[in-house]
């Protein structure tokens, strides 16, 4: 590895915490800038999932203080109840990346984080729709998070980018909270499927462990300064940020998988 490749992931990496802390989707950076130092795409994809889970990691204790508001408003028991869900579904996740061929899901991963990002852009229509989160019965509610954490959960054990705008959009669309809060939980989420990745590939997938040791610690850096600024932000700011990203990150795939 020559200090160029150096400097592109350690560059790469801060980014990627930064983006997964405040929309989600810095694995668009990071596998590019993974491909770009030699690695086959496979390789590539679970260095990256191995490499980031750091950066979903302090963007976790720097949201604790919107966490520990969730836990206050009542709500603990059910996100404690999430986690078994997050680490089946990102097992079942990993081993499809590991087992199947990936050239057929790369065709449905666009249209999965286009259709996320118009979720959360036409969040309060879906609302009226659907029923404001007030609204809604807790036995409902808990059903409703536990099926979008297993699909999200399930995707970003197989992928990955763009799941942090999944996850808030389909959050937001049963939780009643700030964006704040809801990107607080994100993060968890996330956090919880990367650990589950890095066990899974870490035994059985190629990882390029030098690379890892490269990206990692710059991403826990940007993950911790992602989730500051992400609570400082308004909601609507950080929706339309989202959104945007969310839009982008779909295009560059969609781009990606019909070239």
């Amino acid at each position: 590895m020559n200090p160029t490749d150096i400097a592109l992931l350690t560059t790469a990496g801060l980014a990627a915490g930064t983006v997964n802390a405040i929309a989600g989707g810095g694995s668009l950076i990071t596998f590019p800038a993974l491909i770009a130092t030699g690695l086959p795409p496979v390789a590539a994809n679970v260095t990256n999932t191995t490499a980031v889970f750091p950066g979903y990691a302090s963007s976790v204790y720097g949201s604790r203080t919107d966490l520990a508001e969730l836990a206050r408003d009542g709500s603990r028991r059910l996100l404690v109840s999430l986690a078994p869900t997050s680490i089946v579904a990102a097992a079942l996740g990993c081993a499809l990346l590991l087992l199947t061929p990936a050239r057929a899901f790369d065709f449905v991963v666009p249209f999965l984080v286009l259709g996320a990002a118009a979720v959360l852009g036409f969040q309060d229509r879906l609302r009226r729709l659907v029923g404001n989160p007030r609204e809604i019965s807790p036995r409902r509610q808990a059903l409703g998070l536990h099926a979008m954490v297993f699909f999200g959960s399930l995707y970003g054990g197989y992928f990955g980018a763009a799941l942090g705008v999944m996850l808030v959009a389909a959050l937001g669309l049963v939780l009643d909270h700030s964006m704040a809060r809801v990107n607080a939980l994100k993060n968890v989420i996330s956090a919880i499927g990367g650990m589950v990745g890095v066990l899974a590939f870490g035994i059985f997938g190629p990882v390029d462990w030098a690379d890892v040791a490269i990206v990692a610690p710059a991403a826990v850096v940007g993950g911790y300064v992602g989730a500051r600024l992400a609570r400082r932000l308004p909601s609507s700011v950080l929706k339309a940020l989202i959104v945007v990203f969310g839009t982008v990150v779909g295009l560059v795939l969609l781009y990606r998988a019909f070239s």
